[in-house]
C-alpha cells in the first residue's frame, strides 16, 4: 500500500524582531542550573506579514547549563501596528563553542554564524485579522547582543 508523503515545510517571512533587554536577574545555581531572569524593556517589530512594538514587561526565564548552553523561555507581549495585542511565548536554546559563548557574556559583538541560537514562537491573539497567527508553527534564528536580541521570525509552511 502507497502512503501520501509529508509535505516538505518552508520558511516564510513574518517579521524582524528587536527587543531590548533590561540587566539580568541573577538567581545563581539551581538544581536546573544557573537561573536568570532577562526583563524585556520595549522595542518593535516589522516584516511583510506584522509589524508594531514590543510591550515593555515580560522576560527571559533563562537557565545557563554547565555547559554553557543557555535554555530559553520568554513570555511577552506585541502591540501590533492596528492596536492589537499579541501574547508571545518563545523556547529554544543558544549554544556554541566555550570561547563564543564567554564573548557573549561578557557583551560583546560575536558573528551569529559562530554560534547557534534558535527559538519556536507560539502566538496567541483574539484580534480578528491577525488570528492566523494562532494558527501556525513559527521558528527564529536569532542574535544576542549586549543589551539586545534581534530575530527574523518565520512561519513553517
Amino acid at each position: 500500500m502507497t502512503h501520501p508523503e509529508p509535505v516538505v515545510p518552508a520558511l516564510e517571512l513574518l517579521a524582524r524582531f528587536r527587543i531590548t533587554l533590561e540587566a539580568p536577574l541573577e538567581f545563581g545555581d539551581t538544581h536546573w542550573g544557573r537561573r536568570r531572569v532577562i526583563p524585556v524593556a520595549g522595542g518593535e517589530f516589522d516584516g511583510p506579514r506584522m509589524s508594531g512594538r514590543v510591550l515593555p514587561g515580560g522576560a527571559d526565564w533563562q537557565i545557563v547549563h554547565a555547559d554553557g548552553m543557555a535554555t530559553i523561555d520568554t513570555r511577552y507581549t506585541l502591540e501590533a501596528s492596528g492596536g492589537e495585542l499579541i501574547s508571545v511565548a518563545t523556547s529554544g536554546v543558544r549554544t556554541g563553542p566555550p570561547e563564543v559563548l564567554a564573548r557573549l557574556a561578557r557583551g560583546e559583538a560575536v558573528d551569529p554564524s559562530a554560534y547557534y541560537f534558535r527559538v519556536s514562537i507560539r502566538y496567541e491573539t483574539a484580534a480578528p485579522s491577525l488570528r492566523w497567527l494562532n494558527q501556525l508553527v513559527a521558528v527564529a534564528s536569532a542574535v544576542r547582543l549586549a543589551d539586545m536580541v534581534i530575530y527574523d521570525a518565520y512561519a513553517l509552511t
